[in-house]
């Protein structure tokens, strides 16, 4: 059985967002770290997802600092 090293295989985008949001307490926590429009003017999680499943470099940056806040959580259980 292959099973990948990758902590973003078998992800959905809309789970990485509600843990983002979650972890920064909010989209206003969350545009303070990426400053996307679709975050800082009347932002919701439909329109955040629209423009991030069509915008490849914005989800980029989603799943980098996704990556980034997986290895955060890890040194705080260590």
């Amino acid at each position: 059985m292959n099973t990948s090293n990758d902590p973003l295989h078998g992800k959905k985008l809309a789970d990485i967002l509600d843990e983002l949001l979650d972890y920064y307490g909010g989209f206003e926590g969350l545009s303070r770290k990426i400053e996307i429009r679709c975050f800082c003017i009347d932002p919701s999680v439909n329109s955040s997802l629209r423009f991030l499943r069509t915008t490849p470099w914005a989800r980029e940056k989603v799943e980098s600092l996704y990556l980034y806040v997986l290895r955060q959580k890890a040194k705080q259980k260590s």
